[in-house]
């Protein structure tokens, strides 16, 4: 019976074993493409909630802005208990402590305010229009981040490809030097520089599996997943032509750039701040309503007493605080139409800049497609001669190497034109949120 228990117990480890394994695989193995990835991203990179709490807190704002222009009531209670001391109490005609209860309501509402509400209003609105394009330039800055480590792991995995197949050039290099080393064909030192060369190339593949591993970390931090996820790519890296031309790139992040629209949001709040600021030198004039009640017995609703009024008031001097608010305010505003400018041009440059790399990488994979297939046909008649004895080794290790550096220049001009071209589309402020 014991012997059974025990057979049964672990049989189901093994099942749970299992199990846990089967979803360990199962949770492993990711399959992603580029859309999947930036929705991914989109869905859970803390970068884009941040900048949407943020538009919440400041839309928020604005409605308190606005609130504040209608009218307030407020409720009062208090209960006191008190007298004085008397040293001759025996003879005091005085009452012991008395008690008092009042309520009260008041309505008050702004009449004129000298332009200080409608400017901190206008305040409210224009941080909330800017924080509205910060979303949009968060959603933009977090596709170009699941963008480039997503080809980052394209280009990953096409070098460690490369570098597997080097190291089976070289390897099968190595079996056929040393086959005609050992009928005496070759010297020692061809055996022994193949051998070098084969283990240089098996730590190229090392580190390329490495970079592999980091890239895929860097992806999966990125749309949300755990670092060590499993990811199955289905796509690899394409030269897809673009032919907008720069000017028309410009022109449209002109028209959609966030941080133009932003910048522009910060000019009319450092105007509204500037009307904020000098309606110091204005009378506030508020309408207020009360109506009170107090008696010595609680709740203390007996003597009621009412009022109606308006009241004006007016800086008639502050040794200059109010100019050195104006002074403040309109050196801001200066300061907001210049950072207008500089972001403009710096739209206008990034679009330029990342237009040439585009351009500069395009030119590369057309280069560089042209080397590998000379690399390939000069490593093959490198063979070719060294099997026929006249040809060196040291040709082939040559060819060796010049046709896994034309593959890498391959490779690396289709990701430095594939990320240009999604830094060119966040350069331009291509809309990524649907609105």
């Amino acid at each position: 019976m014991l012997k059974y228990k025990k057979s049964r117990q672990v049989l189901v480890t093994a099942i749970v074993l299992g199990l846990m394994s089967a979803q360990t695989a199962f949770a492993a193995a990711v399959e992603i493409n580029l859309d999947k990835a930036i929705e991914m991203a989109l869905q859970t990179n803390p970068t884009v909630k941040i900048s949407e709490a943020e538009s919440s807190a400041a839309l928020a704002q604005k409605d308190e802005a606005k609130a504040s222009r209608w009218l307030s009531i407020d409720y009062s209670h208090s209960t006191n208990r008190g007298g004085y001391y008397d040293p001759n109490p025996a003879i005091s005609s005085q009452s012991g402590p008395d008690s008092n209860y009042s309520n009260g309501f008041t309505a008050s509402i702004p009449l004129y305010t000298g332009g200080k509400l409608s400017g901190t209003i206008e305040q409210a609105v224009q941080n909330y229009k800017s924080s509205e394009y910060g979303v949009d330039e968060s959603y933009q800055a977090v596709k170009l981040s699941a963008t480039n480590a997503y080809y980052g792991v394209l280009e990953a995995i096409d070098t460690v490809k490369l570098s597997k197949e080097s190291v089976d050039r070289l390897s099968a290099h190595l079996q056929n030097v040393q086959a005609q080393y050992d009928v005496g064909v070759v010297a020692r030192v061809d055996v022994l520089r193949s051998q070098v060369e084969l283990a240089d190339a098996e730590q190229t593949l090392i580190k390329a599996q490495n970079a592999y591993d980091l890239a895929v970390a860097d992806l999966n931090n990125i749309i949300g997943l755990p670092h060590g996820t499993e990811l199955k790519v289905t796509e690899s890296l394409q030269y897809n032509k673009y032919d907008n031309p720069m000017e028309n790139c410009i022109n449209f992040a002109l028209a959609n750039r966030p941080e133009l629209f932003q910048a522009e949001a910060g000019i009319e709040a450092a105007k509204a701040s500037v009307k904020v600021a000098k309606s110091g030198y204005m009378p506030q004039v508020a309408a207020s309503a009360s109506n009170k009640w107090s008696s010595d017995e609680w709740p203390g609703d007996d003597n009621e007493n009412w009022g109606v009024g308006v009241s004006v008031s007016m800086n008639v001097f502050d040794s200059g605080v109010t100019a050195a608010k104006v002074r403040a305010a309109e050196a801001n505003l200066y300061k907001a139409e210049e950072t207008y400018r500089q972001t403009k041009d710096s739209v206008q440059l990034d679009v330029r800049n990342s237009y040439l790399s585009l351009r500069e990488a395009e030119k590369r994979i057309a280069t560089s497609k042209v080397a590998v297939e000379s690399a390939q046909e000069d490593y093959r008649i490198s063979q070719l001669r060294y099997q026929a004895g006249v040809g060196t080794n040291i040709d082939v290790m040559d060819s060796q190497v010049a046709l896994t550096q034309a593959q890498n220049n391959y490779v690396q001009a289709l990701y430095d034109y594939n990320t240009s071209s999604a830094s060119l589309a966040k350069a331009m402020g291509v809309p990524v949120r649907q609105s």
